[in-house]
């Protein structure tokens, strides 16, 4: 009997590990152009696939410019996988093009594209909406971890989607039926400069979908608020010198171009995607279980309750450490194909 429960004990427990190997299913959605740290959360991702932790199987587009397609699929190709499907909002909150995303259309001496990439314009890339039920309707029930590091337009549009020919399911319910979790980049949940009602850009430039984002969406979401971001800052030395494996990079020259060093970046969109890979790894705290209500001038209040879906990130000075040397880690890690 007791080598039987050993046995049956020893499955489990190898179920749990493979189980616990499988790389994590990410739909990374971002406004990239606005600000460089979605580029380096983007190049974190591709690191943590290369090192089996994750697989993206797309990243949509919440920035209203053809450029950030582009852009993103020069990076995606930089790394290796050029096939990475981009799908892209329609009558978005930003349209302009962003300090960096120009470097899609640079070019060598020889004429040839400086980051090599196929898909030249958004307006050639699918609708987010209908990409997205495409996508969560083709895996498997609760496997796939969505990553927020824009504005909410993209998943509020998916979340209040109806019926049709790809699912006979509401958006609402395909997500509670396909998607595990939802890691989001917004709001702020601590004093950020002596103000305890921060507005957050994510949350504040389009405030509607927040609003019905953090008020109907039928799964767990883990909030990462302004301030872990500006607590734990990219260093410029990484910038200047760790990037030197190859003569044109996209995340560095995004860098330069964006604000360039000694300027030490925050870190906002990395955390979101280091605790979407990585949740157990002892980088973040987690608040006490609540809900977030988004009021109409965007501010992200924190109500605790007792079998609330919604947590907060939290940080001290020694996980502070640990992430910047994950950051630099990760973000600096050469492509395979390099």
């Amino acid at each position: 009997m007791k080598k039987i429960i050993l046995t049956l004990s020893c499955s489990i427990f190898a179920l749990s590990v493979q189980h616990a190997n499988e790389p994590v299913a990410i739909i990374y959605d971002t406004d990239i152009g606005n600000d460089v740290d979605d580029v380096m959360a983007l190049g974190m991702i591709h690191a943590m696939e290369s090192r089996g932790h994750c697989e993206l199987l797309a990243v949509t587009i919440t920035k209203d410019h053809p450029l950030a397609a582009a852009f993103t699929d020069a990076v995606n190709t930089f790394y290796g996988r050029p096939d990475i499907p981009i799908a892209t909002v329609r009558n978005g909150a930003t349209q302009h093009a962003g300090r960096f995303n120009g470097l899609a259309g640079e070019k060598l001496t020889d004429g040839s594209l400086r980051y090599p990439h196929d898909l030249k314009s958004g307006n050639d890339a699918p609708e987010a909406t209908t990409f997205l039920r495409e996508l969560l309707a083709s895996r498997k029930d609760q496997s796939v971890v969505l990553v927020q590091v824009g504005f909410f337009t993209n998943f509020r549009r998916l979340l209040e989607s109806k019926p049709d020919d790809i699912s006979p399911l509401s958006g609402k319910e395909l997500i509670a039926k396909k998607v595990k979790l939802l890691s989001i980049m917004g709001g702020s949940f601590q004093t950020i400069r002596d103000s305890n009602h921060y507005l957050e850009y994510n949350v504040r430039l389009d405030i509607p979908s927040a609003q019905v984002l953090a008020e109907q969406w039928p799964t767990e979401i883990i909030w990462s608020g302004f301030e872990i971001g500006i607590a734990a800052t990219y260093p410029a030395s990484s910038i200047e010198t760790d990037y030197e494996y190859t003569t044109h990079h996209p995340v560095r020259e995004a860098y330069y171009l964006y604000n360039p060093p000694p300027h030490n970046r925050p870190t906002w969109d990395l955390t979101s995607v280091l605790h979407a890979v990585w949740p157990n790894h002892g980088y973040f705290d987690l608040s006490t279980p609540g809900k977030v209500t988004v009021e109409d001038d965007g501010f992200t209040r924190f109500n605790p309750e007792e079998n609330g879906e919604h947590r907060f990130l939290k940080i001290n000075e020694h996980q502070i450490i640990r992430l910047r040397e994950a950051f630099v880690q990760l973000c600096s890690q050469p492509p395979l194909t390099k």
